[in-house]
């Protein structure tokens, strides 16, 4: 089977998220000048020896490369990215991590490792006669994703997480995927469906990526309203009742609090 299409290497990050690289997964590494970029609301810059990873490409946005940046970007379709991955549970902690902060800063060696690996990726990828190509490109892109979490571990630690809790941290994280902070921001509501106690539910946030069950609904909810919020076509009053929120003084106030701003702030 042809893998050129879930499988694109480029030397620019200008098309993250956007057009045909809409949905991809994105694992960059940087091999001299930088790109800044705001990415989950807030903003970043890759430089030399820097790898980035991200899985949402659609909260990239503003990104501005300089005149010497040299990258190497592998974009991945999530359906290649998930029958590449290996059986370990450490993806779940990482996956958060890298949602908080998509770039890893690496020593020598590290980078050694990671330029490696993606030329490798390159090499494969050219060689379409192979009677195996699809099996190989899943070697290829599985051999980076393991180093990728080496380097992860290395820098935040590689304690081990149950399967049961990282079963539990992806219902509750797909959840919030489609959209259910819209009209529900209470953890009871979270922990009644998947038939646990609210304590627990956070208690199993914290073990995987350090934070609550709390700091996740919020999280989830400001990033989808800043976005709400940069379209001029919405009213306050409009969006407020789209996310089940009493009045629109209360709307305020939860924006003020959570995004440190004034709702008009991102309008104006």
């Amino acid at each position: 089977m042809d893998v050129r299409n879930d499988i694109i290497v480029s030397d620019t990050l200008t098309g993250i998220g956007h057009d045909t690289l809409a949905g991809y997964l994105c694992h960059a590494y940087c091999y001299h000048g930088f790109c800044s970029f705001r990415f989950n609301g807030r903003h970043y810059t890759l430089a030399a020896g820097d790898c980035l990873i991200i899985r949402r490409t659609d909260l990239v946005a503003e990104v501005r490369e300089s005149d010497d940046f040299r990258v190497d970007a592998v974009y991945v379709t999530p359906e290649f990215i998930e029958i590449s991955t290996p059986h370990s549970n450490y993806w779940m902690k990482g996956q958060l991590s890298l949602f908080l902060n998509p770039i890893m800063h690496l020593n020598e060696e590290q980078q050694g490792v990671c330029a490696l690996d993606i030329n490798y990726i390159k090499q494969r990828l050219s060689l379409t006669t192979h009677n195996f190509h699809r099996d190989a490109m899943i070697n290829a892109i599985q051999c980076m994703i393991i180093d990728l979490f080496d380097f992860h571990a290395s820098q935040n630690g590689n304690e081990r997480i149950s399967s049961q809790y990282t079963e539990l941290m992806n219902r509750f994280l797909a959840m919030l995927d489609r959209g259910d902070f819209k009209q529900n921001r209470k953890i009871e509501y979270y922990a009644d469906a998947l038939c646990i106690t609210p304590k627990y539910l956070s208690e199993v946030c914290k073990k995987v990526s350090g934070f609550p069950a709390n700091y996740w609904i919020n999280r989830f909810t400001v990033l989808d309203i800043s976005r709400q919020l940069r379209d001029r076509k919405r009213t306050l009053s409009a969006i407020a009742e789209e996310y089940n929120f009493s009045s629109p003084a209360y709307f305020s106030r939860y924006v003020r609090k959570y995004l440190g701003i004034k709702p008009t702030d991102l309008i104006e």
